[in-house]
């Protein structure tokens, strides 16, 4: 350790690249940065570090720094040895899974297949990052031009040189120029070249009417109709002759779920999702490195559309323009059509988390709370009659129970029936005691009850000169009380935070209940 801090004393003051090492010699970590002495200091400041970088900071036995000229080479750099070292704390976009391509068989009547890793002769279309988009456009190339689907060919076949093709409701045969035709057409879908397919289905049809093959100009009508019912329900028109990327992001508890549009002159023709846990919570850099490593491995286009602004933007922009060899530039737009793009993203992205994780969210949203309300403590007091009053507390954690941190209470300083008075008493228990112990305080403090059980809580807290996210559950009208507001919240009976907090509530109910029962057996004992 003493050699770590000296070198780390002698740190260069220049720009360029730090390489973080374990007891073993792996490198667990890469940065970059203006100044490298700063910069590695930073991490071994205890008010800088969060759970992930003291985790790393643990860890750190060594440190080697690479200096460059310049920050933008400092950037590039530190790219290039990520991807040769893939450290462990470093950002890890592998779980991208590889992008899928479409390509015809080399066979005698080609079938559409998939490929992730094409050989170099292969003439692919592509790349599709979802792979539902992917299975509709073949969905579509089969059912609309009726080509093969399956693997093995009849050995009749082979030997008439024509194809037996089951077109329910009835079966064709296929001679080689026939389908040949079939495939360029198909090739025009798949280069999205639909003007042109369009133009070439309707000279068809009109061929086949004016030769009174009125099936098949029928069966050229209907395909027509079903592209253009295709374009209309799957793509968003968006009058651009250049493409774009939307990057947008949320973040529950230390994750970070992004999302990402790829815009194809206009229409958005892909989607791609990364979950990762960040060493910071500067949310402007964790843009920015994102960014930095996304397209390191990723064609970057012309734009690229962001919620807000980046660490380094301009730094970043000369970065990806070297990347890309074009100008890149980024647009954090605040009205129009873009932003409708940008707040589309973040739906997708809300629906795409776990049903918890969009609960805990949700519930932020709606109470207003400055930090995701992942450990939940909740209160309930029971009684029958004036004696054997209990009281229990459930804790919640990422929306889950953690039975480890439940409480039972047996109420000491009050005589007789009060509901209010107990529930002070408990509240007052409960965080005395974790202010002494210096214990880790929930997120969000909830009482079972009305406006009594809140104000009950609310003084225990001021007895203890503090102020913490309290709300109270008043069980006839499922409303939300809290402090800060003479009128309640009312959250839809369908909303994921309201059952959140509903099962929270009910928990805490079945626990003093159980415990108020136990009490009251062993008094008849």
């Amino acid at each position: 350790m003493i050699q770590l801090k000296n070198k780390i004393k002698t740190a260069p003051k220049n720009p360029g690249c730090y390489l973080f090492k374990n007891k073993d010699g792996d490198i667990i970590y890469i940065g970059k940065a203006k100044n490298l002495r700063q910069r590695v200091n930073w991490y071994f400041k205890i008010e800088n570090q969060i759970d992930k970088s003291a985790e790393l900071a643990k860890n750190i036995v060594d440190v080697e720094f690479i200096v460059t000229d310049s920050e933008i080479e400092a950037l590039l750099l530190e790219a290039q040895l990520i991807k040769r070292n893939q450290p462990k704390y470093n950002i890890d976009l592998k779980g991208d899974s590889r992008y899928a391509f479409v390509k015809f068989t080399e066979e005698r009547f080609p079938r559409l297949i998939t490929v992730r890793n094409p050989e170099q002769h292969d003439k692919v279309f592509g790349p599709y990052t979802s792979g539902a988009s992917r299975q509709e456009i073949i969905r579509l190339a089969n059912r609309l031009f009726k080509i093969r689907i399956g693997k093995k060919l009849s050995v009749k076949d082979e030997t008439a040189g024509r194809i037996k093709l089951a077109t329910a409701p009835w079966t064709e045969q296929v001679a080689p120029a026939e389908y040949a035709k079939r495939i360029e057409l198909v090739r025009l879908l798949l280069k999205g070249k639909s003007v042109a397919l369009v133009k070439k289905l309707s000279q068809e049809m009109n061929d086949f009417s004016a030769k009174q093959n009125f099936e098949l100009a029928k069966s050229r009508r209907d395909q027509i109709k079903a592209l253009a019912n295709i374009d209309a329900r799957q793509k968003v028109q968006r009058p651009k002759n250049y493409n774009q990327d939307v990057i947008n992001y949320l973040q529950v508890g230390d994750k970070f779920f992004f999302q990402l549009f790829n815009i194809n002159k206009g229409v958005i023709s892909g989607r791609q999702e990364f979950t990762l846990v960040f060493l910071e919570n500067d949310l402007k850099k964790i843009l920015s490195d994102f960014i930095r490593q996304y397209y390191f491995n990723h064609d970057c286009p012309p734009e690229i559309i962001l919620p807000h602004k980046i660490n380094d933007q301009p730094l970043v922009a000369e970065y990806l323009s070297i990347l890309a060899k074009q100008r890149i530039k980024f647009t954090i737009p605040i009205r129009g059509d873009k932003l409708k793009l940008l707040e589309l993203l973040k739906k997708n992205i809300i629906i795409s988390v776990s049903s918890g994780d969009r609960s805990l969210f949700e519930l932020q949203q709606k109470l207003g709370l400055s930090k995701l309300p992942n450990v939940i403590e909740c209160f309930d007091v029971s009684n029958l009659g004036a004696t054997g009053v209990v009281a229990a507390m459930v804790q919640f954690r990422g929306g889950k129970p953690d039975k480890n941190n439940y409480r039972k209470f047996k109420i000491k300083t009050v005589r007789g029936q009060s509901d209010f008075a107990s529930m002070r008493e408990v509240v007052l228990r409960r965080y005395y005691r974790i202010t002494k112990e210096q214990s880790a305080w929930p997120d969000l403090i909830m009482v079972d009850g009305g406006k009594p059980q809140l104000s009950a809580a609310t003084q225990a807290l001021k007895i203890l000169g503090l102020t913490w996210p309290l709300i109270a559950l008043a069980k006839k009208e499922e409303e939300i009380f809290t402090k800060n507001s003479k009128y309640s919240i009312r959250l839809d009976k369908k909303s994921d935070a309201l059952k959140l907090l509903q099962r929270i509530r009910n928990e805490a109910h079945r626990f003093a209940i159980t415990y108020q029962r136990l009490v009251r057996n062993k008094q008849i004992r």
